[in-house]
């Protein structure tokens, strides 16, 4: 009798628990009547560190189109991609949900999600983020009740309406215009592809925070568009070779520091999320100095001009571009960043973005190991005459710039002059692969070629990580990662985030500040001489590299680090001896004369284990101090 009551009641007890489940689930589900009400709100502020009011991000106002200005193409991408079963589901896809589960176990993670674009259209509107069993319960009986009420096409143009699509763009019609400058019923195949392809990862899939990843991930939605039958091979193969053209019309709220701040955005938005970002009403503080700022874009502006001026004159009619990025010696925070010339022509940032031989420029890394390795700055080093056999039986002959030889010379007199064999030789003794990894210790993360011809600066790197290797000279060693993003703050005044502080020590005391008194022998003695002003301490670097492609100076004051990058998108010259110390020089030295001393000390720091002693050009230098 026992049995047969258990038998007969458990069924019973088990249904009204999953109803009680169920009933409790919905009772505080929002109503879904909500959705053609919902609107973006309160904006986040964006500061400098002098107070100074920046930008404003919010959500875009939306600019909802009606399913008939929607193309064809636009949703069959979105489907193909994200819901192919968008058609024949009522709100949740059980294939979908088997094929998910199955994935994720393989891998052994989550690594892929089952959520039909009636369920993401949900969770965008009334749901959090987080990955808990409940919310996806209540996701999935909201997608039921929005599947009763709504049609399919009405579905799909909500979603299609409210979806965030990065770089503060909800909707296809805002996407469209913010990416590509035109009306979501104007885009061509492959802009609808990469549109569609935007849902999986707004932020990091946007072609404002990188081509390569957008391009790549419109290109799976290309081929899974043609897998499905719903493009011919013929419109594959075009759709693939399209470029993506973005506009150039569109910049942040405000002009002021652009570049910096689509850094803050794509950092926070990868940080908070956009929801957070873009809707919560933040006060974000930065790094920046806007006077700095101010006068890094007065001086590209000026002196770019003039070399424009001076190319023509040589018949050269290719546009010159610049970049500038200035540090905070102490702390890595950037205190000034210019992309180029304009950012409303051209968004793409030439001081974090462009890869670029530094040419001499990297020279006074391989001095700095041979200083950490023991040498001494008056130490001898051959500039001679020398042949490296290569493979094949070649030999390489590297020169000097001015064609000729001075024999043995000091190690500070061969950095000063930007003699090419030294470097080359110290490279040679040192070991290339020695080099490269001392380089990434300083902070180089750009692939370094281990060969000799490193010495002349070769391989490419950014000008940020070039600036923040430079600033671990006078930082008495320290190595500090640039940063943007000093705090930010919620509505009720607590803070949410900072930008990660990294620091490490990567050379001696000693080391640093006998590399940086060879790097102040550049602009007293040497090829930096233009950089001097009255009796200020600073130090420096020209680089240019072959052809007079490119033309740097990266230089600091005992509180400023500032790189300076000039030349041409596409590596045209920028003129006959149009070196750095014509091209770069020039804006450096604007920019740090006008800024003057800064509140700490104007000299460079002197470890205790080192002292001053004159050499044998009758120059004083700093030494370490002989043990007696």
């Amino acid at each position: 009798m026992k049995r047969f009551l258990l038998i007969w009641c458990f069924p019973g007890l088990l249904t009204g628990i999953l109803l009680g489940l169920i009933i409790g689930t919905m009772q505080d589900l929002p109503q879904i009547t909500a959705l053609e009400e919902y609107r973006p709100s309160a904006l986040t502020r964006v500061f400098s560190s002098d107070g100074i009011l920046l930008a404003q991000f919010y959500a875009e106002n939306r600019m909802p189109v009606a399913s008939d200005q929607i193309p064809d193409i636009l949703k069959q991408a979105l489907i193909a991609t994200e819901d192919r079963n968008f058609y024949s589901h009522h709100g949740m896809d059980p294939k979908g949900i088997l094929r998910a589960v199955v994935r994720n176990l393989q891998s052994g993670g989550y690594s892929e999600g089952a959520s039909t674009l009636t369920q993401q259209l949900a969770k965008t509107l009334f749901l959090s983020p987080d990955k808990t069993l409940m919310r996806k319960i209540r996701e999935a009986f909201l997608a039921l009740q929005i599947e009763r009420r709504y049609t399919k096409e009405e579905i799909l143009t909500l979603y299609l309406n409210q979806i965030y699509l990065g770089s503060g763009s909800y909707g296809v019609e805002a996407a469209t215009r913010r990416y590509f400058g035109k009306s979501v019923d104007d885009i061509s195949l492959a802009e609808a592809a990469l549109i569609a392809g935007l849902p999986k990862a707004p932020s990091r899939f946007s072609p404002r925070s990188s081509m390569e990843r957008a391009t790549g991930r419109r290109n799976t939605v290309l081929h899974q568009m043609h897998t499905t039958g719903i493009i011919s091979s013929d419109q594959l193969k075009a759709a693939l070779e399209e470029a993506v053209i973005l506009t150039t019309g569109h910049a942040p709220s405000s002009r002021k520091a652009p570049w910096f701040i689509e850094q803050v955005r794509m950092e926070l938005e990868e940080a908070l999320t956009p929801d957070i970002l873009y809707k919560s009403g933040l006060n974000v503080y930065t790094s920046l100095n806007s006077r700095v700022q101010d006068l890094a874009e007065k001086a590209v502006q000026t002196h770019m001009a003039a070399l424009e001026t001076r190319m023509l004159d040589q018949k050269i009619t290719a546009f010159p571009q610049s970049a500038v990025l200035a540090l905070d010696i102490h702390t890595g925070g950037v205190l000034a960043q210019v992309g180029g010339r304009n950012y409303a022509q051209s968004p793409f940032d030439r001081s974090t973005q462009a890869r670029r031989q530094p040419g001499s420029a990297f020279k006074p890394l391989i001095f700095a190991l041979a200083i950490e390795k023991g040498a001494e700055q008056d130490q001898n080093i051959s500039d001679t005459p020398v042949v490296f056999p290569q493979s094949r039986g070649q030999n390489w002959i590297p020169q000097n710039f001015s064609r000729n030889f001075m024999g043995n010379i000091s190690l500070r007199t061969s950095l000063a002059l930007s003699r090419n064999i030294p470097p080359i030789r110290l490279t040679d003794q040192l070991g290339p692969e020695n080099v490269v990894a001392f380089a990434k210790s300083l902070g180089i993360q750009s692939p370094l070629q281990a060969n000799l011809s490193l010495a002349l600066g070769t391989s490419e790197v950014t000008l940020e990580e070039l600036t923040a290797a430079y600033a671990v000279f006078p930082a008495g060693g320290m190595h500090n990662q640039p940063w943007r993003i000093r705090k930010v703050e919620d509505a009720s005044g607590r803070i949410i985030y900072t930008s990660p502080r990294k620091s490490s020590s990567v050379m001696h005391p000693e080391s640093a500040a006998i590399i940086t008194d060879m790097l102040q022998a550049v602009i007293a003695e040497g090829t930096g001489r233009r950089a001097k002003a009255s009796d200020r301490a600073l130090g420096g670097k020209t680089g240019t590299t072959d052809n007079f492609r490119d033309g740097l100076f990266i230089g600091f004051s005992p509180a400023m680090a500032i790189g300076v990058w000039t030349g041409c998108d596409r590596n045209e010259s920028l003129g006959n001896m149009e070196t750095g110390a014509r091209t770069a020089l020039p804006i450096w030295k604007d920019i740090m004369v006008e800024t003057g001393p800064a509140a700490r000390p104007e000299y460079f720091s002197i470890p205790a284990g080192t002292e001053r002693r004159q050499m044998e050009s009758g120059n004083m230098g700093l030494f370490r101090k002989q043990s007696r």
